[in-house]
């Protein structure tokens, strides 16, 4: 959990001193700090304990000394001052998409806004209209900006939630009194966001269980403790509740409190049809119990296939369980390399070499290396003479490598017009092209949709990345036209990405489904910037499970020879 605190307070300090118009330079050290601890697979404590906190990009002498403080004695005095000299609610402004620090500060000296109230406030009062820079269109945009903010606050990520809850399952784990142990709820079925947190346990000495999930180090409130239920909120704010269900019902709580309420719903009334009850309690035939220790037997009894819980959205699963026709969905061990990562080629914290070290840990044996192009400066995008630079590094490390191939590529800017950063006769020399808009993002769903399917018309590139630009809390999706995009990308053999990438998830569970009923082959990428990133890829397998997706669907479950084969267009 401290991961996710350091990260939030890193974060915070970007924020303040982008309001004082502090040196940009610190103010991006700070933020490439807080994204890089947030990627991080170990806990923090285990870097201080061994002294490699300086192993984790973008931490130096400072940032160390920092970490150290917090976790010595639970605060940064540096941060506490600086909190001090503006109004906490500022930083909340700063959280509303389309709102820079530059207009914070406007708002606060010229109006007293203070917080996200005040400017609601002010909006409705009409306040805001005449002051220096601010329109019609910016005032629209502000509050767009607060809906996303405000659905952001109501839900976590995934990536988030994850991380939440397993400082609580492997506690509880270690206990010798459980016997079994799952999350449930929205978290199991892998929701791209999770409101809170379902834990449940099989012990038979349910208060040490409760004694032990209520006094862990992130619990702020116990909200309710009882015997076997107990629920608290943790110092995210996030609420996290544990069960203890009996053994021979656990399968049925299990399967009760997954979900989803549809899938509930549907289940229950396919028993009944049959003569029979279900509930968290098990299966019963009149006041009989039937089965219940796990779902397996349960979906058995039932006469249907083993519905994962990713599907369980009643979206057909059942009928199809039913006549065992389900899809053998992708899992984590299916993907043979990250085709979406950045080196220090450009704006990646990690040398080539460090990121294929971490690559053959998770079992790959290749990783495309799509450092930005050209145009896109703030990322360190590269220019012609960088690109025969880093060309000839990933020819010789490929010569010195067995059984593990760097793919040479590049994650190429689509301009305004839908114009490819790079000419055909640089993209030809690529092993993958993977295309993106980076800018111009409030153009006309016209105008945006034209740009993409211009990109995927063109011969050389091979994956559109991020389709839809969504990232959760910051930005909503651009209102392109989908359908139009698979269908051409069907016709070109374009490939979509869904990007694994804690904040975005896209495409989504919906449009990948979606894509693949209308033929379009998907490509799972990480966007790493740091080597850490790369164990992101489970989230990206979450999204293509809820998406329907088998081995067959996803283009780098195939080999590296496999995949230059058959993206050629």
């Amino acid at each position: 959990m401290n991961n996710l605190e350091i990260a939030k307070i890193f974060r915070n300090f970007a924020k303040i001193l982008e309001i004082k118009q502090d040196n940009p330079f610190r103010i991006r050290a700070y933020e490439r700090a807080a994204q890089n601890i947030e990627a991080l697979t170990e806990n923090i404590e285990d870097y201080l304990k061994e002294e490699r906190l300086r192993d984790i990009a973008g931490i130096g002498k400072d940032l160390a000394e920092k970490i150290k403080e917090f976790i010595n004695t639970g605060k940064i005095q540096a941060y506490e001052d600086l909190k001090r000299t503006i109004p906490s609610g500022l930083l909340d402004l700063l959280d509303i998409p389309s709102v820079g620090p530059k207009t914070v500060k406007l708002l606060y000296e010229k109006l007293g806004i203070k917080n996200v109230q005040d400017l609601e406030n002010a909006i409705k009062e009409k306040r805001l209209q005449g002051i220096f820079g601010i329109k019609e269109k910016t005032i629209d945009n502000i509050l767009k900006g607060i809906a996303i903010l405000k659905k952001g606050r109501e839900r976590m990520t995934l990536a988030e939630a994850i991380k939440i809850q397993a400082e609580f399952t492997e506690a509880l784990k270690k206990l010798p009194e459980v016997k079994r142990i799952s999350v449930a709820g929205s978290l199991r079925r892998q929701k791209e966001t999770v409101r809170d947190i379902d834990i449940l346990v099989v012990s038979d000495h349910s208060k040490k269980v409760m004694d032990t999930f209520s006094q862990l180090p992130s619990v702020k409130e116990i909200l309710a403790k009882g015997e076997t239920k107990s629920s608290v909120r943790t110092k995210e704010g996030v609420q996290v509740d544990c069960r203890v269900v009996p053994d021979k019902s656990f399968g049925a709580a299990l399967l009760y409190f997954t979900g989803s309420k549809n899938f509930n719903i549907k289940l229950r009334q396919l028993a009944i049809n049959k003569g029979l009850k279900i509930n968290e309690y098990g299966v019963f035939r009149k006041e009989k119990f039937l089965v219940g220790k796990s779902e397996e037997e349960i979906f058995r009894f039932l006469g249907m296939s083993y519905i994962e819980p990713e599907l369980r959205e009643d979206s057909g699963e059942i009928e199809l369980a039913l006549k065992r026709k389900l899809p053998s969905l992708i899992e984590l061990r299916d993907i043979k390399g990250d085709l979406h990562i950045h080196s220090q080629w450009s704006d990646g914290a990690n040398t080539i070499e460090d990121l294929v070290t971490f690559a053959r840990q998770m079992g790959y044996t290749y990783i495309a290396i799509t450092d930005h192009s050209q145009s896109l400066k703030v990322a360190g995008g590269l220019g012609l003479k960088e690109l025969e630079k880093k060309k000839r590094q990933i020819d010789k490390l490929n010569k010195e490598l067995k059984d593990f191939r760097i793919l040479y590529a590049t994650e190429v800017d689509i301009d305004s017009q839908g114009r490819l950063d790079y000419p055909d006769e640089v993209l030809k020399e690529f092993d993958i092209v993977v295309a993106a808009i980076h800018t111009g993002f409030k153009q006309s769903s016209a105008q945006l949709t034209k740009r993409i399917v211009s990109a995927c018309r063109n011969k050389y590139v091979h994956i559109i990345a991020h389709p839809t630009g969504r990232l959760w809390g910051v930005r909503d999706v651009y209102p392109i036209d989908l359908e139009e995009v698979f269908r051409v990308a069907k016709d070109t053999h374009t490939h979509l990405e869904i990007n694994a990438f804690w904040q975005r998830l896209d495409l989504n569970d919906l449009n990948c489904r979606r894509a693949k009923e209308m033929g379009v082959k998907l490509a799972l990428g990480t966007d790493a910037h740091t080597s850490e990133q790369l164990a992101s890829m489970n989230l990206g397998i979450a999204v293509a499970r809820r998406g329907w997706l088998e081995k067959k669907d996803v283009i780098n479950t195939l080999s590296a020879e496999e995949l230059l084969k058959a993206i050629k267009k």
